[in-house]
């Protein structure tokens, strides 16, 4: 990094190594860095080598907590979100390294006291948001270089909902467990009146997951496929009676349940997909 007129102010210590600072357009960032927040503010911060993370539009609701939580937890947390921006090819909220640290703190304090917290959702959240929880567990091999804790394997999946909850504007969680809760009634509604058991891993399951996440969001936008002949539907339910019984009792679960009405061209892509599933099955 250039030094001179490339400084920055540091206009708040947050601890010896965190501050507050105004970059060259005057706009607030946070600052870390060895000793950045050890000198009497404010004052212009030259040596720009010395800052090792910088965050943008961070919530001050936050400043507090990165105060107290440990540089190297932080550090490994930042490299996560960045990675996950990559990965995922999206903007993430800002927020995310600070929520995410504070989690994984907490995790390692578990871990140390022998506490083990198990997610019930877990394997759904992990077919459902399938590039979340592949960062997820590469997540836990960043917290080990930076820490030297070795977290359990279950933690991928709450690293994965953190990520799914950054990548939403709102920031907001309940929309990636109502996914999680679906499909789980789904799978049971699948399994119990076609008589199968799914296997979880077969690719066909990670495409109707697939499918479901997104059919759910539209039904909770109210935005659904529609522009397709009814026919269709009517011979392709003639064919596989069973399978359009099975997709008729999905759908009345998601007008009863969630209030959800699933149009016709909805109705026969739910039937593919579980087609598949049920030939794979058997």
């Amino acid at each position: 990094m250039k030094k001179g007129r490339d400084a920055v102010k540091i206009i708040k210590a947050i601890n010896n190594n965190a501050a507050l600072a105004l970059d060259q357009n005057g706009k607030e960032l946070v600052v870390f860095g060895r000793g950045i927040g050890f000198r009497n503010v404010p004052y212009e911060l030259t040596d720009l080598s010395r800052i090792e993370r910088t965050f943008y539009d961070v919530n001050p609701q936050y400043f507090e907590i990165a105060g107290q939580l440990p540089q190297p937890i932080l550090l490994a947390s930042a490299d996560i979100a960045e990675q996950a921006e990559f990965e995922l090819d999206c903007e993430l909220n800002p927020n995310l390294p600070f929520t995410l640290a504070d989690h994984l703190n907490f995790a390692i304090e578990r871990k140390k006291k022998g506490i083990r917290i198990t997610t019930p959702i877990a394997y759904d959240i992990a077919h459902l948001y399938p590039r979340e929880y592949a960062l997820g567990q590469a997540a836990l091999k960043t917290v080990f270089l930076k820490t030297g804790v070795r977290l359990p394997e279950d933690e991928a999946i709450n690293v994965a909902l953190h990520l799914i909850n950054a990548e939403t504007e709102s920031g907001d969680m309940t929309a990636t467990m109502t996914a999680a809760e679906i499909l789980t009634d789904v799978d049971r509604i699948i399994s119990q009146h076609l008589g199968i058991t799914l296997d979880m891993n077969n690719f066909y399951y990670s495409r109707f997951t697939m499918h479901l996440r997104y059919l759910i969001q539209r039904m909770s936008d109210g935005e659904q496929l529609e522009n397709m002949d009814v026919n269709m539907l009517r011979q392709i339910a003639q064919a596989y009676p069973d399978i359009y019984q099975c997709v008729q009792e999905i759908a009345a679960y998601f007008k009863r349940d969630w209030f959800w009405t699933c149009t016709d061209e909805e109705l026969l892509y739910l039937m593919i997909h579980i087609n598949r599933l049920s030939e794979k099955s058997k």
